[in-house]
């Protein structure tokens, strides 16, 4: 909502500054989003007049005019089309200074001299016309300053309302509020009743009577369009950046922005019998206003007569019924209430958002029709004159809105609030937003809510409302109490933040991605997978929800790859979607991307790439963390995105947990990737769980290490060897690591080397040699007949 400063001080004038109205608006919840001039920076221009033209001897589109500032007479060289002799105009004399530092100096245009300019809106900042001289009223008085002529010291004032608070899409709406706020009366303009002069009426039916419980409307003929409208209605609409059109268009817009009740006017001649307020056929052909032909559906009301629609209700007009300056002498004057829930979404639904559509969405005062109808009435016979006839007034008192009465207690208040009032400043609050209050002396009032207040219902929406206007700058500040005891934490646990701490210590950056993704990228990562999509996606390539964070990690490495970064390494924590609705699953995960150089670049490293055991280690760290890593397994395993030799199921206690590995050769060509990329994904639940830890004192007994390599077949893994030695190395095994995997000369093609070594400690004495080797041995032997493992000589 946007309006002019100077029109709301004429209805309420507070004797405050500009900077105070607009902080003690924003305060009342009716946020203030910017405050502009009404026009530019000038100085020196006045009204002239156009004495004569004369056509410049040397350049066909100049004319060579005499202009009068009302003392003297001046000779100016313009090229405007519309310069015309007696026309009145913003005249910029000799000194005068313009916008951008622009100064009028005497100058000679193709060797004719002029002293002064004659000036367009968009020069003067006043308008956007730049086709043309700003053309002023012929009783536009010449010499005077045309800031003054005018009244352009004022301002811009732009609110961004809430959707409740279509009360205040008006003049009279945002007066009420300021008189509210600063206790001071209101001026609300008179509206008399415009008797009938003639008898012609249109007969109104209301088909839809929920959708439109009020319809009015009156015959006005003989009007005169080509009058034009007055200066003064011009300049409020243009400072509410309404577009001036004609005076029958511009009455009914005026009479929106002052009021709040949008209106509209049909060519009375293009109305074939009388007026329907019906619901539209299905493929009901229109074309509107701006030239769009819809096609309606039978969910939308229209305004029609008895063959055709000719507007759709509460949005726009048709194009063959509109008012025109050339053919239209009479009109029909409409103004309805529409119920909201009727219109709402319907402009969008046909691609449209009018002035009208966002009003009666939110909610028009249902009351007001009728002294709407007679305001733009009353207008428009001393602009364009005609006589007007009788109003027809087609109500449904049944489906009109009921508001019910509201209890408000002022203990209630004051809990809310936080303090005492007192009952005198509850009442003059609210009788200042026009509500009708009436106590019962025991600290209880019951409200009347009038019917421009549609957003009030409830004991607490008249609190916020006193609130609002006492300043909620002035409640006191009061810290909740409460009795709080400390939640228990366990320790056996690790907490998401330390797991992002670690990766980034380990060089990873995290990342945040969408929960949708494209379809196409969907089948991908997952190939026969039924994808969850959305019904209102944001676009097509976000329409299904992800079952894995890899699709939206992959387009973040991309969007590195594709500027220059060679070292990428990414983690995100986030949900997956499984399943279909009624059956759907939402899993936690955490997941990483890596690609490019293992280290960054440096003079004491070379250019090793990352490879598969370099994330494994990243993988084991995250594991690791919460202190349970020796209750998960690598085991081999298959992905449809992951590649088929370089991929490693993740399991706990024989539970699948995650994936990790590189991605599948096709899968990079179809995604334009040129390197190799690893990527690991964990259902987070299973990573923070660990063991709780536990003081164990240290031995001061000396260790005993067994360094021992095994042949075994190419297809045993070391973690099934690594269990059997665990298995069989006793309680006082302190370290097993495999150092060494060797593959080549001296070894049988289809079998490998592993070197372990196993570490004990006993915690009381010092192991002898017969005990360490009577453990190897039995170890050795359990490998052999489990595994087919031998002693490599």
């Amino acid at each position: 909502m946007k309006f002019s400063e100077q029109w709301l001080r004429g209805w309420v004038s507070p004797q405050v500054s500009r900077d105070d109205l607009v902080a003690r608006l924003s305060m009342a919840g009716l946020e203030v989003d910017s405050v502009t001039p009404v026009a530019g920076t000038f100085s020196g221009v006045v009204v002239g007049e156009v004495l004569s033209t004369e056509q410049h001897p040397d350049a066909d589109k100049l004319r060579v005019c005499q202009v009068s500032n009302g003392s003297e007479t001046f000779q100016v060289v313009c090229g405007a089309p519309n310069v015309r002799p007696g026309l009145k105009i913003p005249f910029a004399m000799i000194g005068a200074a313009l916008s951008g530092d622009f100064k009028i100096k005497k100058a000679k245009l193709r060797g004719a001299e002029s002293n002064g300019m004659l000036c367009s809106q968009a020069e003067l900042q006043v308008g956007e016309g730049n086709d043309g001289l700003f053309e002023l009223p012929t009783d536009a008085p010449v010499g005077t300053d045309i800031r003054e002529y005018l009244a352009l010291e004022d301002v811009i004032i732009e609110l961004g309302l809430t959707p409740n608070r279509g009360d205040c899409l008006s003049l009279a709406g945002l007066a009420r509020e300021v008189g509210a706020l600063y206790a001071v009366p209101v001026s609300r303009p008179a509206v008399p009743v415009v008797p009938p002069a003639i008898d012609d009426i249109r007969p109104v039916e209301v088909l839809a009577p929920a959708a439109c419980p009020r319809y009015l409307g009156r015959v006005i003929r003989n009007v005169d369009l080509a009058r034009p409208t007055p200066l003064w209605m011009v300049e409020r609409l243009r400072r509410a950046e309404v577009r001036s059109i004609d005076a029958a268009v511009d009455i009914t817009n005026y009479v929106m922005l002052e009021l709040g009740q949008p209106m509209h006017a049909f060519d009375l001649d293009e109305i074939n019998g009388g007026i329907r307020v019906r619901m539209a056929e299905e493929g009901e052909k229109l074309v509107l206003l701006d030239g769009q032909d819809v096609t309606l559906r039978s969910d939308t009301l229209v305004i029609a007569d008895h063959q055709r629609a000719l507007a759709i209700a509460g949005v726009m007009g048709g194009e063959h019924s509109g008012v025109s300056t050339q053919k239209t002498r009479d009109l029909f004057l409409e103004s309805a209430f529409f119920e909201p829930v009727s219109v709402a979404g319907k402009a969008r639904s046909y691609g449209l958002h009018t002035d009208a559509s966002h009003r009666y969405e939110r909610g028009v005062d249902f009351n007001l029709a009728r002294e709407a109808l007679e305001r733009a009435t009353a207008l428009l016979l001393e602009i364009t004159g005609g006589e007007a006839g009788p109003v027809v007034d087609v109500s449904s008192e049944a489906h009109l809105p009921h508001i019910a009465p509201i209890t408000l207690r002022a203990d209630r208040v004051e809990q809310m609030l936080g303090l005492d009032m007192g009952e005198a400043t509850i009442e003059g609050l609210l009788k200042g937003l026009d509500l009708g209050v009436t106590g019962n002396g025991a600290g209880q009032w019951t409200v009347t809510v009038p019917s421009h207040r549609f957003d009030l219902s409830v004991e607490v929406d008249l609190i916020e409302e006193l609130g609002r206007l006492y300043g909620y700058n002035r409640l006191p500040v009061r810290y909740p109490q409460a009795r709080l005891a400390p939640q228990l934490r366990t320790e056996a646990k690790a907490e998401l933040p330390a797991l992002r701490r670690l990766l980034v210590a380990r060089g990873y950056q995290e990342a945040i991605t969408y929960s949708f993704i494209d379809p196409k990228q969907f089948e991908l990562f997952n190939p026969g997978v039924e994808p969850l999509t959305l019904a209102n996606p944001i676009s097509s390539d976000m329409a299904a929800m992800r079952v894995s964070l890899w699709p939206g990690l992959v387009q973040a490495l991309q969007h590195n790859l594709n500027r220059q970064q060679t070292r990428v390494r990414l983690f995100e924590s986030g949900l997956r979607f499984v399943g279909q609705l009624g059956d759907l699953k939402q899993e936690p995960m955490l997941a990483g991307v890596v690609c490019g150089s293992r280290l960054p670049e440096g003079w004491a490293q070379g250019d090793a790439k990352v490879d598969f055991f370099d994330i494994k280690a990243d993988v084991e760290a995250v594991l690791g963390h919460a202190g349970a890593l020796a209750s998960f397994n690598f085991v081999p395993g298959s992905h449809p995105a992951l590649h088929p030799g370089q991929t490693a199921r993740i399991e706990r206690e024989g539970r699948e947990v995650g994936f990790l590995g590189a991605l599948h050769p096709q899968l990079q060509k179809k995604l334009g990737l040129d390197r190799t990329v690893y990527v690991f994904e964990l259902v987070l639940e299973a990573v923070v769980e660990g063991r709780l830890p536990a003081f164990k004192e240290l031995s001061r007994f000396p260790e005993v290490r067994r360094d021992i390599a095994l042949i075994v077949d190419q297809t045993v893994s070391s973690e099934a060897v690594l269990a059997v030695i665990r298995e069989g190395a006793g309680e006082w095994m302190t370290d097993l690591r495999l150092f060494d995997v060797y593959q080549g000369k001296g070894i049988d093609p289809h079998r490998k080397s592993l070197a372990v070594g196993l570490t004990w400690q006993h915690p009381s004495r010092t192991l002898n040699d017969d005990e360490v080797n009577s453990t190897t041995s039995h170890i050795l032997t359990s490998l052999e007949q489990r595994l087919n493992a031998t002693l490599r000589k």
